[in-house]
């Protein structure tokens, strides 16, 4: 299936390493151009040095993206680098389960503000798009009470609700936007295999109630961020994608 990507221009945040890199470099599979940001100077080089590799324009740059100038900065360059924006993806989280003053400043100076932010700067780039689309990574942690219950799932939920409303605000202006809600995801450097390290009773307590006996890849995230993001997607708008290979419960 031809997704109608080829050429499109996208800005992911946090696309250096992860399920951001694996959005980043699926884009650039198919033939899109890409940026994008993350706080590693020499990751984010190296990332945009690879997706430069598979022939499509790249661009990055390191920064904070709790830094919202800094961050409005990086989207306004993106446009410029690629030639405008036809899609944004939302996906560095501060990861600050919790419940103390301290992990909901980062909750909601990191997941929430960051998108707030980055959405706002984008928007009068994506309107230009004939297939303006935005999407929010949010959590399974958002969509039921689990153990991240608290500053990291309360800040995913809110997520939701962002993107929801920004589908009715912004479809007149010809933008789709969505939430993909992954469930546990495993990747080198990623919070699973920190916890299989630290806290092996609690990743064989998760591995276990994965009805698949497996935890996701970063890879099986970025396939439904890049669908939903393509034109392919036109008329997906206001809907939460759960990528769990079914572990959650609800309906």
């Amino acid at each position: 299936m031809d997704l109608g990507l080829k050429g499109k221009k996208v800005a992911v945040t946090g696309g250096s390493k992860g399920i951001g890199r694996a959005i980043a470099e699926g884009f650039a599979a198919e033939g899109a151009g890409v940026s994008i940001c993350a706080r590693n100077a020499a990751e984010v080089e190296a990332t945009v040095a690879a997706l430069k590799a598979k022939g499509v324009k790249a661009f990055g740059q390191a920064l904070d993206v709790a830094d919202g100038p800094a961050l409005s900065a990086w989207v306004a360059a993106s446009a410029e680098a690629l030639g405008g924006l036809d899609a944004l993806v939302c996906n560095v989280s501060a990861l600050a389960v919790g419940d103390s003053a301290e992990s909901w400043q980062k909750s909601f100076s990191v997941d929430m503000m960051h998108t707030v932010n980055a959405v706002q700067a984008a928007v009068p780039f994506l309107e230009k798009s004939s297939s303006g689309s935005i999407v929010l990574i949010s959590s399974v942690s958002g969509f039921e009470v689990d153990f991240a219950a608290g500053s990291y799932g309360a800040i995913k939920a809110a997520l939701i609700h962002y993107a929801k409303g920004l589908s009715r605000q912004l479809v007149g202006k010809g933008i789709r936007v969505n939430c993909v809600s992954p469930g546990n995801t495993y990747f080198d450097g990623g919070i699973w295999q920190n916890i299989e390290k630290n806290m092996p009773d609690l990743f064989a307590s998760t591995l276990k109630v994965n009805p698949t006996g497996k935890f996701g890849t970063a890879e099986e995230v970025a396939n439904g961020v890049i669908f939903i993001s393509s034109p392919m997607a036109s008329r997906i708008s206001g809907t939460n994608l759960v990528i769990d290979g079914a572990l959650t419960v609800a309906v």
